[in-house]
């Protein structure tokens, strides 16, 4: 669980690394006088996803607390599977978050040339060689803790390391036979520095440079040159990437780079019943285990907005859990807090019944119908009221009538206490209907005429319960997707687990013939008539229920489709 969650304002209060970038500005800092420059690099071989959001929201938050830029730049130099679809969706996350990167969209692979510049810079200055150890090679002789590394081929002078590396650019040598090494220290304690590889052999066309390319540079070589080139002041990243910032640090100072960004290392964000290893996230949409990136119980961001989360909600959530130099795993049910925060803010009220039973007020004039008006949100009086309209048979839930009712039960019974009808009137049950089976089909019940809008004209203290409904000759049929935790345990993500194994069965219930409001239909046929790509679709508070909104996806003014965002009740322990 995240301990002592602080405001945002606190938590940018104690954030370390910005206090780190206050002392860089102030005057004789490394940074005074300059303008704070990040960068967000994710790969795009996959969607982003919660943990992505904590790393880019430092990323452009930093900048923009520090009045600063972020770029984002496609991290696209290993010549793998990218593909366009990742590119765009990873563009339109980080704007529905709203960030922005203005003009500075890069690519990793625009700087394929520099790369190559700069490392025929390292041979000449006798700083880079060419191995001839294959890769099997390397491992035998990456020595050990107090056992140096072995290359043969250390000692090469720099024409033939010139000659060899052109002619590895030149495809003339098989793929695996021959790599790029840093010269640094064979006996380092840091296994990174340990003359690493900078350059490898690949026969593989890339999604952008084509066959271009046959070499390509190692991450940890080409990303400090593109921070160097970009002008990055800081250069953040996830906390795995400490043991390479002497390996960072080695190349901005040892090639010709006109700036020397600053790598600082944060932890990763770590939260309980989910997975954000993208191999195991592309196999759930693979294998048909979820219906898609964008599946609502996802931790991906396309799912997280299909599923009725804010951009407010989760930016206040990064915001509050902070930057920390250890790991830990945050409780789901914070991330749902934070969402529950601001739908109680901002979502309008409705009337929904997802167990449908019908209640009779028997002596209600039949034919007869009448309109009352509710708020929208009782917390925003500026967000207005609708109308709802009343007859003499309602919808409302199946467990708000017990026949024989538990010690305490305060809805809807035989001769139990006086119920209020939200916004209608006040009715006292008199039975029930049941079918062959014993199942309730009719609840009955009486109503005040003397309370509209559910207060006693006597003033009168209500003992029972208020209860929801929604107008049986004007309701409208619904699909309601119940929504909880993908997997049952809290810890699927385990080294020694299989997450598969960890799925919860229970993840998604589908209710149909559910009851709505009719004023439904105009909301989602307004919605279905914009833009819906990169959107949160329009929420509501289900009263009693939940807070629910429009499938992105599925929902149409013909197929009301809600999914289920958050419940009401909020079991995070404040």
């Amino acid at each position: 669980m995240a301990e002592e969650l602080k405001t945002p304002a606190e938590a940018s209060a104690t954030n370390f690394i910005h206090a780190i970038i206050d002392e860089e500005l102030a005057e004789g800092g490394r940074c005074y006088g300059k303008t704070v420059h990040t960068r967000f690099p994710p790969e795009p071989n996959g969607y982003l996803h919660i943990g992505h959001c904590k790393a880019l929201t430092i990323d452009f938050g930093t900048a923009e607390r520090f009045g600063g830029l972020c770029n984002l730049r496609m991290d696209d130099t290993n010549p793998t599977k990218e593909d366009v679809e990742f590119v765009d969706a990873i563009k339109e996350d980080i704007h529905w978050l709203g960030f922005d990167w203005g003009d500075r969209f890069f690519y990793g692979s625009d700087y394929f040339e520099k790369d190559y510049e700069y490392a025929v810079e390292l041979i000449k200055k006798g700083l880079a060689y060419v191995c001839d150890l294959t890769p099997e090679q390397a491992r035998e002789y990456r020595g050990d803790i107090g056992k140096p590394a072995i290359s043969p081929y250390r000692d090469r002078d720099v024409e033939e390391n010139l000659d060899l590396f052109e002619r590895m650019k030149n495809g003339e040598f098989p793929e695996g036979s021959r790599t790029l090494r840093a010269k640094i220290d064979l006996a380092s304690g840091n296994f990174n520095m340990r003359d690493p590889v900078i350059y490898r052999i690949r026969y593989m066309h890339h999604h952008r440079q084509g066959d271009k390319w046959c070499i390509y540079p190692m991450y940890d070589f080409a990303h400090p040159i593109q921070d160097a080139l970009e002008g990055i002041t800081h250069s953040l990243c996830s906390l795995e990437f400490e043991a390479h910032r002497p390996l960072y640090d080695w190349v901005v100072n040892n090639v010709s780079v006109p700036n020397k960004p600053r790598q600082i290392e944060f932890a990763r964000l770590g939260i309980d019943h989910t997975v954000m290893s993208k191999r195991k996230l592309r196999k759930l949409v693979e294998e048909s285990i979820v219906s898609g990136w964008d599946d609502p119980r996802m931790p991906t961001l396309c799912g997280l907005r299909r599923r009725g989360f804010t951009p407010a909600s989760i930016r206040n959530f990064c915001d509050r859990i902070g930057v920390a130099k250890s790991a830990s795993v945050v409780e789901y049910s914070f991330l749902e807090h934070c969402l529950r925060e601001d739908l109680n803010e901002k979502a309008e009220r409705t009337m929904g019944v997802l167990h449908p039973v019908k209640l009779v007020i028997t002596n209600y004039p039949e034919g007869k119908s009448e309109t009352f008006t509710v708020e929208n949100n009782p917390t925003d009086p500026a967000s207005g009221t609708h109308e709802i309209t009343f007859s003499r048979e309602c919808w409302i839930e199946a467990d708000d009538f017990m026949e024989v009712p538990v010690p305490k039960y305060k809805r809807l019974t035989p001769n139990g206490p006086e119920c209020r009808l939200k916004g209608a009137y006040l009715i006292t049950c008199t039975g029930c209907k049941k079918d062959e089976n014993g199942n309730v089909v009719e609840v009955y019940a009486e109503y005040d005429p003397n309370s509209p809008g559910g207060d006693p004209a006597d003033g009168r203290k209500v003992k029972g319960a208020t209860i929801h409904w929604v107008d049986a000759a004007t309701a409208l049929d619904a699909e309601v997707r119940v929504y909880s935790e993908l997997f049952s345990d809290p810890a699927p993500d385990g080294a020694d687990k299989d997450f598969l194994a960890c799925m919860n069965p229970d993840s998604l219930e589908v209710l149909t013939g559910c009851k709505v409001e009719p004023r439904m239909r105009d909301i989602a046929a307004a919605y279905d008539k914009t833009e819906k790509k990169g959107k949160t679709a329009p929420s509501f508070q289900f009263m009693r229920l939940g807070y629910f909104c429009l499938d992105n996806k599925d929902c149409s003014e013909d197929h009301l489709v809600f999914n289920r965002s958050v419940t009401l009740k909020d079991s995070f322990k404040k």
